[in-house]
């Protein structure tokens, strides 16, 4: 007995891994290796990067924390950071209030769901690029869409560049992201609707339970890893935001649409201090670490909710 159960266990070396863990780790390998190289190197990199002067041609030159404690002197980035995050505030829900109906809405099958699911779906295989570009011009005062065809309409007295002053144009990047995003959160919030049971639904519409409280009692509870998703995602990307701003509103007006990646990517390839955009890299990843985690905490899984 005891030599048929040496021979049927796994084959070790002398270090104890088997051979199927051997083969497991070579299966992993690709994916490390592609981690490593894109994420873990430019990582180490660009913290090496904010320890130095660092223009983009001649040597740099090690000045330890300077460039962290010039951040603190540097009132346009603390400006574009708020900017950020009221920008971030006001498009996550705004995407939300779009999404969140969508979803619901397609969840279960009807005529012509397919159909509406890749329409709601289309703009998000768009990439911001393409997409801003496209908006740019539906937003031109005078070869665009909205402001010639509002004037030929009779809705406004002259063609009004929706582009001049802060609140148009704040409020036209709103309604170009939640068209270009509010698709990719429907499906994501839509696969967290139908892997709610329906046996519970059922049960609390026999228990007498409306809408509102099934929504609140089953539905959201049961979406909150979901929703988790969903929503870094979207702070993620928003906090992110760069090419709306850049192409079509090129910061303006008078730099009040000036985001965080947008100072960076101007501190580094605009004023050549590779050093400092680095240093203000590190402290926007940082800031999205820390908001990822407290967005995780408040949607954790509640104790003795399976």
């Amino acid at each position: 007995m005891t030599a048929i159960a040496t021979a049927s266990a796994p084959v070790r070396t002398r270090t104890g891994v088997s051979r199927r863990q051997w083969v497991g780790l070579l299966y992993v390998l690709p994916a490390v290796a592609f981690v490593v190289v894109f994420f873990v190197i430019p990582l180490c990199m660009t913290a090496w990067m904010s320890l130095n002067n660092w223009p983009l041609m001649g040597e740099h030159s090690f000045v330890g924390l300077d460039n962290y404690f010039a951040i603190l002197r540097d009132t346009r980035f603390w400006n574009a950071l708020k900017f950020t995050a009221y920008y971030t505030v006001i498009v996550t829900i705004a995407i939300f209030a779009v999404a969140f109906p969508l979803a619901i809405f397609i969840e279960r099958p009807r005529p012509l769901t397919n159909l509406y699911r890749t329409a709601f779906f289309m703009p998000a295989v768009v990439g911001f690029a393409s997409a801003s570009l496209l908006w740019s011009w539906l937003l031109n005062v005078d070869s665009g869409l909205f402001s010639p065809a509002a004037f030929d309409l009779g809705l406004t007295e002259k063609k009004v560049n929706l582009l001049a002053t802060f609140q148009p144009a704040f409020w036209s990047i709103i309604a170009m992201v939640v068209w270009k995003v509010a698709g990719f959160t429907m499906i994501i919030l839509m696969t967290g609707l139908q892997s709610i049971p329906q046996d519970l639904q059922e049960a609390a519409v026999i228990d007498g339970a409306g809408p509102f409280a099934r929504f609140r009692a089953i539905t959201l509870p049961l979406m909150r890893r979901t929703l988790a998703l969903a929503l870094i995602l979207s702070v993620a990307g928003s906090i992110l935001a760069f090419d709306q701003f850049y192409i079509i509103l090129r910061g303006g007006p008078r730099n009040q649409t000036l985001t965080a990646v947008y100072w960076i990517f101007n501190q580094s390839f605009v004023s050549f201090k590779l050093g400092y955009g680095a240093a203000l890299s590190m402290v926007l990843l940082l800031i999205l670490v820390a908001l990822s985690l407290i967005q995780l905490w408040l949607l954790r899984k509640p104790e003795g909710l399976d």
